[in-house]
């Protein structure tokens, strides 16, 4: 029997077959005794294989081949990464540029890692309703940046409701992915466009301004207008993964389209003479963020 993973807590899984109910499941053991390289061997919104045992359990026994995944390197260092989720339509990453604040480098590694695994996104800018004019200038800003290079850009309010049915229509009818750091209001997010969710909340810390994780596991949930959300726990690093140097500058679209003016077809935009992205960053054509992420990322990867 076939089914999709709903929730994964690390030991037990929640999975959903075709009827529709909701079947708590466990693993076989050779999964955990597998040469795996990542520390869950079972990922929410994978697509598996169940039995149900002689004691009434239910047993995954096999994954089918992933369509794709978005994937972190872990803080457990026996294992070399982890699978946020899998099978993504849709990735959409919710930023705030105060209370907490999302920078640049971590916008950039989210889609860096979305890219390398084909996964379209979208930046969620949350609670624009409480910036001023000049964080919505640098908002505005943001938004031009990364519009500019193919990415789609929403500001939304949870509290004041804006843009909220234009990231309805979004959602309606794929499996997406809420992400970002604890805090930027993923969760109220997420209960506003489904008040029977009751995800529960929390406010940010007023000593260190960071977000307080609320999520615990990823989780798929529905919508009431129709598709599937995989709710992500707040993120605090995200560990570039599977990665090569020479590989980087592809998963940015304005690097992939600048090289073709590079000197030499080797070139990694470092300090090559004829190098088109170093030279489009010095002009103004390439934002000076992307490229010093781009230049932050090689070097954590070499």
């Amino acid at each position: 029997m076939k089914a999709r993973v709903v929730k994964s807590t690390g030991s037990w899984y929640l999975i959903r077959p075709e009827s529709g109910e909701i079947i708590r499941a466990r693993i076989r053991g050779k999964f955990r005794l597998d040469r795996i390289q990542h520390t869950n061997p079972v990922a929410v919104g994978d697509l598996v294989e169940f039995e149900i045992g002689k004691d009434g359990e239910a047993v995954i026994s096999k994954i089918e081949e992933r369509k794709n995944y978005i994937i972190r390197r872990s803080v457990n260092l026996s294992k070399k990464t982890h699978i946020i989720a899998s099978n993504i339509d849709r990735a959409f990453l919710v930023a705030t540029l105060d209370n907490p604040r999302t920078s640049h480098g971590f916008i950039d590694r989210f889609l860096v890692t979305a890219e390398a695994y084909h996964i379209p996104v979208t930046l969620i800018i949350n609670k624009i309703d409480a910036y001023g004019d000049e964080l919505i200038k640098e908002t505005d800003e943001l938004k031009k940046l990364y519009e500019n290079i193919g990415y789609e850009v929403i500001g939304v309010s949870a509290f004041r409701g804006d843009n909220i049915d234009r990231l309805k229509s979004e959602l309606k009818g794929i499996i997406s992915l809420f992400s970002g750091h604890s805090g930027v209001g993923k969760s109220t997010l997420m209960n506003l466009l489904n008040p029977e969710l009751k995800i529960k909340t929390a406010m940010v810390s007023d000593f260190n301004k960071k977000g307080q994780h609320t999520t615990t596991f990823a989780e798929m949930h529905e919508w009431p207008f129709g598709g599937y959300c995989i709710d992500t726990p707040g993120i605090k690093e995200f560990g570039l993964a599977e990665m090569e140097p020479q590989e980087i500058g592809d998963y940015f679209p304005e690097i992939r389209e600048l090289k073709t003016g590079c000197r030499f077809d080797n070139c990694m935009h470092l300090s090559e003479p004829g190098c088109a992205v170093r030279e489009a960053t010095e002009s103004g054509k390439m934002a000076v963020s992307r490229y010093e992420s781009y230049l932050d990322f090689v070097e954590e990867i070499d």
